[in-house]
């Protein structure tokens, strides 16, 4: 894989994977895989949209249950199974700043109602041919329309440290990139003052489909089941 950033860049339209890697140093295959449809890919960044109804590859307990069902310190230290399941919600706008180690999601509700800015904190994005990779550093921040930001799962970062999936370091680490993250709301810089939340997807887009072998098997971790 390859840092993202420099050419040969998707055009729009383009199906790929959005992946995420599990939590355990140096794996690199992915445990969650999110088709999506690429709006604009270039120097300054990667723009995708996950479609409502998309088919993806989620994570959860080998036993079936959600990953939150459980205490947090057990969430960190138990398998995990890959499940195939379908995006319930309205779509996803997904922004991958480049060089950024993290990328903005924003919601709606119905009717294209705007829901606010989700910044996921994570490992600059890599890439493939037909697929990003990046691995989730817990900790997480939302920002509504009115620029208000809310930390949010600082419990869970802490449960990570605890069961030693990341260093105390690395979470201070996180923090620090959360609060980068804050003066950019502050300043309201991009990609927060793109417009992004006025953008709609081209209605000819077909809604992008996993791999029919798509499922990794790595530290417990089982096929993909229906």
């Amino acid at each position: 894989m390859r840092p993202s950033g420099a050419a040969p860049f998707w055009q729009p339209g383009t199906p790929i994977l959005w992946c995420y890697r599990r939590i355990v140093p140096g794996y690199v295959g992915p445990e969650t895989a999110r088709p999506v449809t690429v709006v604009r890919d270039d120097a300054a960044g990667l723009v995708a949209w996950l479609a409502p109804g998309t088919i993806m590859l989620r994570p959860v307990l080998p036993d079936g249950r959600e990953l939150r069902s459980v205490p947090r310190l057990d969430m960190f230290r138990a398998g995990r199974a890959q499940r195939r399941d379908r995006w319930r919600g309205t779509g996803i706008l997904m922004i991958a700043p480049t060089g950024a180690p993290w990328s903005v999601w924003l919601f709606w509700r119905p009717g294209w109602d705007f829901d606010g800015w989700y910044v996921n904190l994570e490992d600059v994005h890599q890439r493939d041919a037909t697929s990003v990779a990046s691995q989730d550093h817990v900790l997480d921040l939302q920002v509504a329309p009115d620029r208000s930001v809310r930390w949010k799962d600082e419990d869970e970062l802490e449960a990570a440290v605890m069961a030693g999936r990341y260093s105390a370091a690395d979470a201070e680490r996180f923090r620090s990139d959360a609060r980068s993250v804050e003066e950019i709301v502050r300043a309201w810089g991009s990609p927060f003052s793109d417009g992004w939340e006025r953008w709609r997807p081209d209605p000819s887009w077909a809604v992008p489909e996993l791999p029919p072998d798509a499922s990794w098997d790595f530290d417990g971790l089982t096929g993909a089941t229906p």
